[in-house]
């Protein structure tokens, strides 16, 4: 596809973020922000050109489900875990930081690396069985539980989670002790939705670029001075992605696999819970809200039916739902620049509401 048929091409998509990060710099008069967002884009495009390399030589390369797609056979033997090469640029910004407290920042250490490690777990098994299928589902979730529970369980009893969740900025309800179930299970379906939409050649990547963005935006437009840190990591995440991107997009050099996208997700949901950013990260989050509400609208509908009609009926052709516009004969590359422009308008409506 050529530049000029596109809707939304890498390159508009990364001038949009940079032009917003830069309005955000001028805003806050802090251009340690856009300093931040450019160094994470070439460390990241830097660290996956090379990183490559390393996957080829290792053999860590994707296995294709065969129920998925034929279109996507071709896949098959791609350089995939290429969240190795981006999140660990993270770790070392955040390692830096300056971040409510020493114990906080261990904690929040400790709970990302815990989901790099089940998603890189996940990985490395897939590729040493040579199917796209690592640890059991059962086994992924209690995993997941435990180091979102540890995470949301200590910053609640440290007083680091707001009970009161606002909504459309003038409501706001008192959650009391139920804010610990809602926050761990906020932190989890984010994990799992942005892993569920890392489907498609730079679909999750430039989805969570444009979410980072966003949810730094968001951010800093509160004006809370304790939180400024969480809206330069935001930034950062933002560069990272979009760094990686340059290799992820349409043609695929290399997949982020389950050691980016469950991390990614993982990365929004404790910047969501600490910052009580709920309200506005379900809504920048749409498209992998959307994603996750197809693959349980079409399991639930398929159960119903079966248990009703003795036989099992789809509302979807496939799913996550990405795969469904695939299957009625949407081009990859016009889904994925599709879902980019809706998510940049979920953000924009975002910051206006």
């Amino acid at each position: 596809m050529t530049g000029k048929s596109s809707i939304l091409n890498y390159n508009i998509l990364i001038l949009i973020i940079s032009l917003i990060t830069l309005i955000n710099s001028i805003y806050k008069d802090n251009f340690f922000i856009v300093f931040i967002y450019i160094i994470s884009i070439i460390a990241s495009y830097i660290s996956t050109k090379y990183g490559i390399k390393f996957i080829k030589k290792n053999n860590f390369l994707q296995t294709i489900r065969d129920e998925g797609p034929s279109s996507h056979f071709s896949k098959s033997k791609t350089p995939t875990m290429g969240g190795l090469f981006i999140i660990p640029i993270f770790f070392l910004m955040l390692s830096s930081g300056n971040i409510i407290s020493f114990k906080f920042k261990i904690a929040l250490l400790i709970t990302i690396f815990g989901f790099f490690f089940i998603g890189f777990l996940d990985d490395y098994l897939g590729i040493k069985n040579k199917i796209n299928l690592g640890l059991k589902s059962k086994e992924k979730l209690m995993l997941q539980i435990v180091f979102s529970s540890f995470f949301v369980i200590f910053s609640f009893n440290n007083n680091l989670i707001n009970n009161n969740l606002i909504f459309l900025n003038d409501l706001t309800i008192n959650f009391k002790n139920l804010i610990i179930p809602i926050s761990i299970i906020t932190i989890i379906a984010l994990s799992n939705s942005v892993n569920l939409t890392d489907g498609l050649d730079g679909l999750a990547a430039g989805c969570s670029s444009i979410v980072f963005c966003g949810l730094g935006t968001e951010i800093l437009l509160n004006n809370d001075k304790d939180y400024l840190m969480f809206s330069i990591l935001s930034f950062c995440m933002s560069g990272l992605c979009l760094g990686f991107l340059k290799h992820n997009k349409y043609p695929a050099k290399i997949f982020m696999g389950d050691t980016g996208s469950l991390t990614l997700g993982a990365i929004i949901g404790v910047i969501c819970v600490t910052t009580n950013s709920f309200f506005t990260t379900f809504i920048i989050s749409g498209i992998f809200v959307i994603e996750s509400l197809s693959v349980i609208l079409q399991v639930s509908y398929f159960k119903i039916t079966k248990k009703f009609l003795k036989q099992g009926k789809k509302l979807f052709l496939m799913t996550p739902i990405h795969h469904h516009f695939e299957l009625q004969g949407m081009k990859e590359e016009k889904i994925v620049e599709l879902f980019w422009l809706i998510n940049i308008v979920l953000v924009i409506f975002s910051i206006v509401v």
